[in-house]
């Protein structure tokens, strides 16, 4: 790993960590204002990155469920370098099936990486009913974690 990834995802990891508190908006990409799931990456994506890549359609709640069509993890793979979800490290996204035959429908921000000192990795994200937390990737979670991504080096 050289140092302008490691700079990207402290970078990205710091950036997440100022969302936390944000509350829960469906859609919304603005840090202190609202945010889903996807909102989260996206501002990180903006403050890390750059403009967004491709502006984003409206998309309705349930839109995972009615289609058969990974889009999620096919915008993921257009834009985000994938690697493999054990090599994680804070400041990448992960992404999950809510449960386990659905599409990827959530993404997070890995916040603190399983280690001799942590048993259990951390995550930042935003799902609905509640505000940008940190939370604990317990065995719920772990089992529903199906692709990593690193932001791109600019």
């Amino acid at each position: 790993m050289n140092h302008a990834e490691i700079n990207v995802r402290d970078a990205a990891a710091a950036e997440a960590r100022l969302w936390l508190g944000t509350p829960y908006r469906h859609q919304a990409s603005l840090r202190g204002v609202g945010c889903d799931c996807l909102g989260l990456v996206r501002g990180v994506w903006r403050e890390v990155v750059g403009a967004e890549p491709q502006a984003m359609p409206a998309y309705r709640p349930d839109w995972a469920e009615a289609g058969e069509a990974e889009t999620l993890l096919s915008a993921a793979r257009a834009h985000l370098v994938e690697i493999d979800p054990g090599e994680a490290q804070p400041g990448d996204v992960v992404l999950f099936r809510m449960s386990l035959d659905a599409l990827v429908k959530h993404a997070a921000i890995l916040s603190v990486a399983a280690s001799a000192a942590y048993s259990q990795p951390r995550m930042i994200h935003a799902y609905w009913g509640r505000a940008c937390v940190e939370s604990w990737i317990g065995p719920w979670w772990a089992r529903r974690l199906t692709h990593a991504f690193s932001f791109p080096v600019r």
